[in-house]
């Protein structure tokens, strides 16, 4: 059944329609007899409120916007972005906003400028494609709420992220103690945040150790899984004897460029990941990663957005959320390298 206009339920309720909207505006001018009909009314007929024109006519608006920079292409085949994008649905529909989606494209920032501009959200969520993304500035002239998704280093962002630099020193320390002395990285790209974070991570976890740094055991991706059998392909010319991709995409591709080349998972390259993307667990041997819920990120954000949007006088808040070291059969076991040698 169609649900009723405002225009029918005036009609039931034998009343104005400027009276039905006191109502649900739970204006006081408004007699408790009326409102207790016309409510009535109301949930008979299960009315629900065009929650979007209520905001135009009050001046604000309760639909956000998801912003997503990069190729649209490998945003949509990216198992992490519906996940965040999911969470971020769902804390919106708790509070009764809508959420907005803008991709990268040709003219998205000129895009993303005139959202800002033209005020047709409350607040925006940015995908955060670079670590001060120029984007940012339009969106503070404008006086947008806005909170990123991954850290900034401009005390006036907002965001949620995680713990990207212990994570990778984690899992890349975890390869070491297995007794890996050549481990190798393919680090995502040099201008995303994640990337930038993971790499510090993995140089951190090789100087802990009291080793050098190579240059030629470090590879520079893009997250995808093209990237990592690339990646994998000139590295193997260097002989290492484990890698730390930093997304899992990338530890796939990389999979699939040792197993072309010949050569064994984790016998002759432990291998691990970063992500714990569903995917992970299916993979031959299974993937070890590093465990974070891009759900949850998408939904803090989101709430942060929304707290931000009812208080625009509070200062930035920056929010980092916990992750787990999932250890599986990729990387082997110091028997395995006992073993190996």
């Amino acid at each position: 059944m169609a649900s009723s206009t405002l225009e029918q339920i005036a009609e039931l309720s034998g009343v104005s329609r400027s009276t039905v909207s006191r109502v649900i505006n739970n204006d006081p001018r408004v007699s408790a007899a009326t409102r207790e009909h016309v409510l009535e009314i109301v949930r008979r007929e299960r009315y629900r409120p065009n929650l979007s024109a209520r905001g135009l006519a009050l001046g604000r608006t309760n639909v956000v916007a998801a912003v997503i920079p990069g190729a649209v292409d490998n945003i949509l085949t990216d198992p992490y972005f519906p996940r965040l994008l999911h969470g971020m649905a769902m804390a919106a529909d708790e509070r009764d906003h809508f959420v907005m989606l803008s991709l990268g494209g040709p003219g998205f920032r000129h895009t993303v400028d005139e959202i800002a501009r033209q005020g047709v959200v409350a607040g925006i969520v940015f995908s955060a494609g670079q670590v001060d993304d120029p984007l940012f500035e339009p969106l503070f002239a404008s006086q947008t709420p806005m909170v990123s998704v991954g850290r900034s280093d401009d005390d006036r962002v907002s965001y949620v992220d995680v713990d990207n630099r212990g994570s990778a020193q984690q899992v890349a320390s975890h390869l070491l103690r297995l007794g890996n002395r050549r481990v190798a990285t393919i680090a995502g790209p040099s201008f995303a945040p994640a990337a930038v974070d993971r790499l510090a991570g993995y140089r951190a976890a090789i100087e802990a150790f009291g080793l050098r740094v190579d240059q030629d055991l470090i590879y520079e991706g893009d997250f995808s899984e093209s990237s990592g059998r690339a990646g994998i392909k000139s590295l193997m010319e260097h002989r290492p004897d484990a890698v730390f991709a930093a997304s899992d995409r990338m530890a796939a591709g990389a999979l699939n460029g040792i197993r072309a080349a010949g050569l064994r998972v984790p016998e002759d390259i432990a291998l691990a990941g970063f992500d714990d993307m569903p995917f992970a667990t299916e993979l031959e041997p299974p993937l070890t990663t590093v465990r974070q819920r891009p759900e949850k990120l998408g939904a803090a954000a989101l709430s942060l957005l929304l707290d931000l949007i009812a208080e625009p006088a509070s200062p930035p808040k920056r929010m980092i959320l916990p992750t787990e070291l999932i250890v599986r059969a990729s990387c082997g076991s110091l028997q395995d390298q006992r073993e190996r040698r």
